[in-house]
């Protein structure tokens, strides 16, 4: 079996490109094939249309995207739009026809209404208006979730979508500005605790309640959706709701989980909060249960997860872009 994985080089693409290396080293018979962005533009129709059909795979799992935190998506919002709905389009649409049957498509929990009922479940997709600051984004993640239920109802293809909560691991952008959450809060409370500053900052009240999946448990999620009968996703799924949540079922307000970061890197100071800044949206909790019906749940605790991802942090801080 030959398959194309699209973004092994970000957090996602590589947990699930460690998975598959292991596979093969137990012996699963499968060809793994992978492009850098300087190797293949995704958003450039006509060099992805010759890459598929030159290559041909079985199957396709779409881990690309252009990523980002809330101030990223607030400055860059044509960016993320025009990136994510181009790399979708090309890449699904060429792979039907270059004739692959099994795709799976990475999406994200920001594509739920800003006020959606929680814990927010499949079926509450597209019935509210989105939150504001990550609108161009998780319109495009809609899109992408469209575009696989499409081709299904029409040519009969079996293509599949999962939506994580917030992701966070080995590989994660720590930027200052840019990055999630989680690796923001990593890199600040690390440097203040060797600057041994008295006090950090946090943006916002502190009170929204996040959840947040390490990066390997959403790589064995993937490769568990994937690896599905059709029979059992269909009868879990329908035709125009087919997406599947995947997270841990739990999560900690902002303030608490800046004080386990502080926690584990060590910083002894005082957690202040500026509501100034946008809180977002004030819960954001997955219903997993579809997933768990079929089998799957998550294994990894939140802080032994952030104590892995501050361990590669240390490890490579030095590498990573300032």
């Amino acid at each position: 079996m030959k398959m194309y994985l699209a973004g092994h080089r970000g957090m996602v693409g590589a947990a699930i490109h460690r998975q598959l290396e292991r596979r093969l080293a137990d012996g699963e018979r499968v060809e793994i094939v992978t492009r850098t962005h300087s190797e293949l533009d995704l958003t450039d129709q006509a060099r992805v249309r010759e890459f598929m059909a030159a290559e041909r795979p079985d199957v396709v799992i779409l881990a690309a995207a252009k990523v980002g935190g809330i101030h990223a998506n607030n400055t860059y919002p044509a960016e993320f739009i025009y990136e994510n709905l181009m790399m979708e389009a090309n890449i699904i649409h060429q792979a039907f026809k270059s004739g692959v049957t099994r795709l799976l498509f990475l999406g994200s929990s920001c594509i739920y209404p800003k006020n959606a009922p929680q814990p927010m479940a499949e079926d509450a997709l597209m019935t509210g208006t989105l939150e504001p600051t990550n609108e161009p984004y998780a319109i495009a993640k809609i899109a992408g979730i469209k575009l696989c239920e499409s081709y299904n109802r029409q040519h009969g293809t079996d293509y599949r979508s999962v939506m994580p909560t917030n992701l966070y691991g080995p590989g994660d952008n720590f930027h200052p500005e840019n990055s999630h959450v989680l690796p923001a809060l990593i890199r600040r409370f690390h440097e203040a605790a060797q600057e041994r500053r008295e006090k950090v900052v946090i943006w916002g009240s502190g009170t929204p309640r996040r959840e947040f999946l390490h990066v390997d448990d959403m790589a064995a999620a993937s490769l568990f959706v994937l690896d599905l009968d059709r029979e059992t996703y269909e009868a879990n799924t329908q035709p125009m709701q087919s997406q599947i949540n995947v997270g841990t079922g739990s999560d900690v307000s902002i303030l608490e989980l800046a004080g386990l970061v502080a926690k584990i890197t060590g910083f002894e100071g005082k957690i202040l909060t500026d509501p100034t800044k946008p809180d977002g949206t004030m819960r954001k909790l997955m219903d997993v249960s579809r997933l768990a019906r079929m089998g799957w749940s998550s294994g990894i605790k939140l802080e032994d997860g952030i104590k892995e991802t501050y361990r590669w942090f240390l490890d490579n801080h030095e590498n990573i872009r300032s």
